[in-house]
């Protein structure tokens, strides 16, 4: 069976035990459903909700550098913790803040391997006590924007043929849906894919328990059933982004595939978007 591409990432549910509370360790839960987190978490985890921390309030974008140093610094990270994300949905959630994370360069950053799911499934301890960690002066030392798509580089990767990944339900790339299942506020005008994008369904990478498939699993899906070329740019997309980095993780480090970026504006940009083409 072939390993990971890059096996260090992802750590079990017993290393994330042995592992609270030691120095230089932070471990952060991030949620779709941001209840969870007052109903119980890890010991001494960190929660970062998406929608209110990771957003700006006004524009359509990531918060920027100082207000990202201003939040991550509040809640006493710094640049040389290694930061364990979980959460629900299989780690979607988990895989969005890591790569925000990412954007601002900080390095180490690892998932805990079935996130929310698998630590509840082995009944280990969860808790309602928070944590206040000493605040820190964090500095981000460099911005990459090489793992983040934009629409104009999107529109010349679709019309070049390259590979572009539309990760969102059957339903929603056929067009039959304007939106996720259960999600009716967060649609489009339109309905179908971007032209050229594959269907590759995020949830088709994880196990039942919430955990990664192996690496033949996972080459079996995107390289024989997508057609995917590791060395080639791979462009994914999803609605808003946060199923795709579920993706991008997959492919950037299991797989070990070198040139990938997630398309955070989604098909809530592309289906709304005017004159972009689309297919049914």
């Amino acid at each position: 069976m072939a390993e990971y591409a890059n096996p260090e990432v992802l750590v079990s549910t017993e290393w994330v035990q042995d592992n609270i509370g030691k120095e230089g360790i932070k471990i952060v839960e991030s949620d779709e459903d941001i209840l969870l987190y007052e109903i119980g978490h890890i010991e001494g985890a960190i929660k970062l909700d998406w929608e209110t921390e990771l957003q700006d309030a006004l524009v359509r974008d990531y918060i920027n550098k100082e207000n990202f140093e201003k939040l991550v610094s509040s809640k006493g990270i710094s640049p040389d913790d290694t930061i364990v994300f979980y959460g629900d949905k299989s780690n979607w959630w988990a895989c969005y803040a890591l790569w925000t994370f990412k954007i601002y360069g900080h390095e180490k950053c690892l998932i805990m391997n079935g996130g929310r799911q698998k630590w509840v499934d082995e009944k280990r301890d969860l808790t309602k006590d928070v944590v206040e960690y000493p605040a820190t002066d964090y500095k981000v030392s460099n911005v990459n924007n090489n793992i983040r798509a934009f629409r104009d580089e999107v529109r010349q990767h679709s019309d070049s043929g390259k590979q572009l990944i539309d990760v969102r339900s059957p339903k929603e790339y056929s067009g039959e849906l304007l939106h996720m299942e259960a999600y009716p506020q967060e649609g489009a005008l339109r309905g179908g894919h971007i032209p050229n994008a594959q269907s590759v369904p995020w949830a088709t990478a994880a196990n039942e328990d919430g955990t990664f498939k192996n690496a033949d699993e996972l080459s079996k899906i995107y390289e024989d059933g997508a057609g995917l070329k590791k060395g080639e740019d791979v462009i994914a997309y999803c609605r808003i982004g946060e199923r795709s980095s579920h993706t991008w993780f997959v492919l950037t480090y299991l797989l070990g595939y070198e040139n990938v970026k997630n398309y955070d504006g989604s098909w809530t940009e592309w289906g709304n978007l005017v004159q972009a083409p689309i297919e049914k």
